[in-house]
């Protein structure tokens, strides 16, 4: 898995069917944390005020109001950057069920709930780029899963979950010690 990625860790060898075999926690990647966004505001705003002067300066005192509403555009695009990055998927498997929870920025939450013998993982590929998108199809069911990740990210993504329905797939793994 690649580190620091958006998903988490997968566990084999379970003695009970409530057991997790894999366990994973998506979260879209952002690259600006909250330092580097105020060090940008800061910038910004300092550009738009010198810009602002220097044009208030020459006589052209209206475009002293549109580098103010350029910062304040820029402010509350990342503000909105910010907020949908609450944004998650987790994702389970245990001998019994691949579970599927989504949710939201705003906390919206959907569920889906798979038999994980019935489950099967599709992936659409471009030849160029590779894996551009990943769905868990069962029973009629197609659902879309991952969909923020990056290309490597979808392609580790789908490999762990692979092998962790394989293990679904195997049972249980009894050991009399």
């Amino acid at each position: 898995m690649i580190p620091g990625n958006a998903f988490a860790s997968q566990e084999t060898g379970c003695d009970t069917a409530d057991a997790e075999l894999f366990s994973a926690r998506l979260r879209p990647h952002r690259s600006l944390s909250r330092t580097g966004f105020v060090v940008l505001m800061i910038v910004v705003c300092a550009i738009s005020f010198i810009g602002g002067l220097a044009s208030l300066l020459m006589g052209a005192w209206p475009v002293l109001g549109f580098f103010g509403l350029d910062a304040l555009a820029i402010y509350w695009a990342f503000k909105i950057n910010f907020r949908r990055a609450n944004a998650y998927e987790d994702v389970s498997i245990t001998l019994t069920e691949l579970r599927l929870r989504r949710v939201s920025h705003n906390g919206d939450v959907m569920e889906w709930r798979f038999n994980p013998l019935w489950v099967r993982l599709d992936q659409v590929t471009h030849e160029e780029f590779g894996i551009e998108n990943l769905y868990l199809v069962a029973r009629g069911h197609r659902v879309a899963i991952a969909s923020f990740l990056g290309p490597e990210e979808k392609a580790s993504f789908a490999k762990a979950l692979t092998a962790g329905l394989q293990a679904a797939k195997r049972g249980p793994v009894y050991n009399p010690l």
